[in-house]
């Protein structure tokens, strides 16, 4: 009878115990620690807006460069993009983590609601952790890029691009004959520049339409009780 009776004393000691822990200096530094990492993603960015400002410079600065300079531009966007997103998907597996800890961790913290720690993020935190693995596909990385920068830079090179041709054109562009010849440029036909526009522009218009809807996004336009936060 005795072992009956202390077996359910040394449980809620065990419970009170790692309670406790759990509000420790030393636990809550550690975890401070954990969810101040940031990895920056705006050095490929500024890479792509300042070549592209260089190249439409020299572009407009002299009428013998062709027009066929915007196409290194694009080329140049687009492996840009791709390093990016790249990057954007190892800072999305550690955002995720972030994420857990501050709806988790962060929360009850602040709600002193110790019932709130139950679940099974604290194991999922620790796997993710011991073996990492991305939480969305290469499509959505570059999707989500080009959302949030990449899209302006692309129809910013695109709008450049037109420009050049009806500003340095060799002959006046009455029409849409005489527009379809202005693109060629030495031994590269005129169907292949044209081809390499409409491709570039219908990519990535679409894949920024179609990440839009798929995805939820990282964080919502408009918080709950938007209203109190006019400080």
């Amino acid at each position: 009878m005795a072992t009956e009776n202390t077996a359910p004393a040394s449980t809620d000691e065990a419970t009170i115990s790692l309670q406790r822990s759990i509000y420790d200096p030393g636990y809550v530094n550690a975890m401070s620690h954990f969810m101040v990492w940031r990895q920056r993603l705006d050095i490929t960015t500024n890479w792509a807006i300042t070549s592209s400002t260089a190249i439409i410079t020299i572009a407009f600065s002299n009428r013998d460069v062709p027009h066929i300079i915007f196409f290194f531009n694009l080329a140049i966007v687009w492996v840009m993009l791709w390093i990016e997103s790249r990057r954007y998907r190892f800072y999305d597996a550690f955002r995720a983590r972030v994420r857990m800890l501050e709806a988790h961790f962060l929360v009850p913290m602040v709600m002193e609601n110790r019932q709130m720690l139950q679940g099974e993020w604290k194991k999922l935190v620790c796997e993710d952790l011991i073996l990492p693995s991305f939480k969305i596909s290469k499509l959505e990385a570059i999707g989500r890029r080009l959302k949030r920068n990449y899209v302006f830079i692309f129809i910013l090179i695109m709008v450049a691009w037109v420009t050049k041709i009806f500003l340095h054109a060799s002959e006046p562009l009455t029409s849409s004959r005489a527009l379809y010849h202005a693109l060629r440029v030495g031994h590269i036909p005129s169907w292949l520049v044209a081809g390499t526009f409409i491709v570039t522009f219908v990519s990535v218009i679409s894949i920024t339409i179609y990440v839009g809807k798929k995805s939820s996004g990282e964080i919502t336009e408009f918080g709950a009780h938007r209203s109190l936060w006019r400080i």
